[in-house]
Parts: structure tokens; sequence; C-alpha cells
């Protein structure tokens, strides 16, 4: 029922499955004729029914029509765990239309109806970076990470606040704890590397991109990344090689691929 949310961040998110809530996907039919009883009955029909409308709007991108769905339903006040599923994915649908704000908002009053939903702890962090609410999404990384230590999500998400708001020993923990439990995460290589970079450990940030690079080959981010740590290293002739190689592997990305180039061309060997 809950789905990740897709919010355009420059550093994404790593994929991890929410905490599903449930809830019976029909009503039975109505054995009453007392007035209030048929209305509670009909306002629960509709919740059922437009929460069917609302992921199905999500599920083809329709993002406008999953918010008008959810709109609905948070106006209606259901009970638990529907009122906090309508605003998580409320919110998925205002972060898709980039309405992070709203988003924000929606995630905040999930996790006041259900404190324990890590999902909508998550995506709340993802949001405040967009909308640069550095503190905010701190406190969310600590409070995740308390609540879930072991989880990669969580190390992961407090990683990327604390590498956005320039806290590069806690990245570096936190990516190394993840990357302890699973080496194969090329962009969590490239984010370890990124605060080794940043802490001067220059033969570490170098070890981390190269790692991230055999892990994925055409990751023209890293590949940029190791030609200015090899910059740094005095390695001219070899950063020289690295930018030249990003240019070629940034064809879908022209504001990297413009200054990698640049890069290239301003090392006279």
């Amino acid at each position: 029922m809950r789905v990740p949310l897709l919010v355009a961040l420059l550093l994404q998110v790593a994929t991890a499955a929410a905490l599903g809530q449930t809830y019976s996907p029909q009503s039975p039919a109505p054995r009453t004729t007392s007035l209030p009883a048929l209305r509670a009955l009909a306002v629960r029909r509709e919740i059922e029914e437009r929460f069917t409308l609302g992921l199905a709007a999500e599920s083809r991108r329709d993002w406008s029509s999953a918010a008008s769905e959810f709109e609905r339903i948070v106006a209606l006040r259901p009970p638990e765990p529907q009122g906090s599923t309508a605003r998580y994915d409320l919110a998925l649908a205002y972060a898709n239309l980039q309405r992070y704000d709203d988003a924000a908002r929606q995630l905040r009053a999930a996790l006041a109806l259900d404190p324990g939903f890590l999902a909508a702890m998550a995506n709340l962090v993802a949001v405040d970076l967009s909308r640069g609410d550095l503190r905010e999404a701190r406190a969310l990384a600590d409070r995740y990470v308390s609540l879930a230590p072991e989880s990669a999500r969580a190390l992961y998400s407090r990683g990327i606040v604390a590498l956005h708001s320039g806290d590069n020993a806690t990245a570096r923990d936190d990516f190394s704890k993840l990357l302890s439990v699973n080496s194969s995460y090329a962009l969590a290589h490239y984010d370890l590397a990124l605060a080794e970079e940043r802490l001067e450990r220059y033969d570490a940030a170098e070890r981390e991109l190269r790692t991230a690079l055999t892990l994925a080959p055409g990751y023209a981010r890293a590949r940029f990344a190791l030609g200015v740590v090899l910059l740094r290293e005095g390695e001219h002739a070899e950063a020289r090689n690295e930018f030249a190689r990003a240019t070629l592997d940034a064809a879908g990305d022209p504001a990297l691929q413009n200054i990698a180039a640049a890069m290239r061309d301003s090392i006279k060997i």
C-alpha cells in the first residue's frame, strides 16, 4: 500500500521496503437501517474506492489525479491505519508535483498519527533536503537511526543529511556502516568518497571512487570526482584521462559533460 516517494534529488535515496499497513479491502453488505450506520458505511466505501483510484493514478504517474483522490480521503478523516496511509500517499503525489512544503506537512501529519511509520520518516528526510530544511532533516534522520540502527535506509538517510550539512565525520561513519553490510552499493561508495575527500583523506577517497567505478563503470559523477581527487594528489595526467572519460560517460547530463570537458582542457600535460 505504501510506496517510496519519487522525489527528484541529485543524491538518490536508497531503495528499501516500507512498513506496510493493511485494512479490509471491502465493506460488508449493510445489515442495518440506521441512518448514522448507513452514512458511516457509505463513507467507508468511498474511502476504499478512492484508495483504489488513487493507487491506480500513482501507478500510471498521474500525480494530479492521485492528489485529488487522497485529498478527499484525508478530508473524510479515516481511522488508522488508513489516515496515516492516505497522508503518506498524498505526500507522494505532492512531492512529484514539486509541492515540497505541502508534502512535508502531510508527512508530519502521518507521523503524528503513527510515530513508528519509518517510510514516512525516511521520505520526510528526503523532502526536507529538497526544501533545504537541514535542521528538521537531521533531527528526523537521527530519530530514524535510533529506531532502526541496522537499517541501510536509515544510515543512508542520515549520511546524506550529514554530507549536505558539512558533518563529514558522521557521513563517513554512516556510509561505512552501510557498506560493511552491503559493499555492492556503488552510490554509497561515491558518497563515502565525498566525505573522505572533504576530510582531506584523498587515498581513501580514491579507493572508494575506484570501487564505485568497478561496480558501475559508466558512473560519470564518480569518474569526475576521481579526476578531482587525482588532481589534489598531483596526478595530472591520470586526472585528465578521468575527465576525458567522464565527458563521454556524461552524455545524458550536459551540465556535467561541459564541466568535465572544461576540466580536461584546463590540464596541460
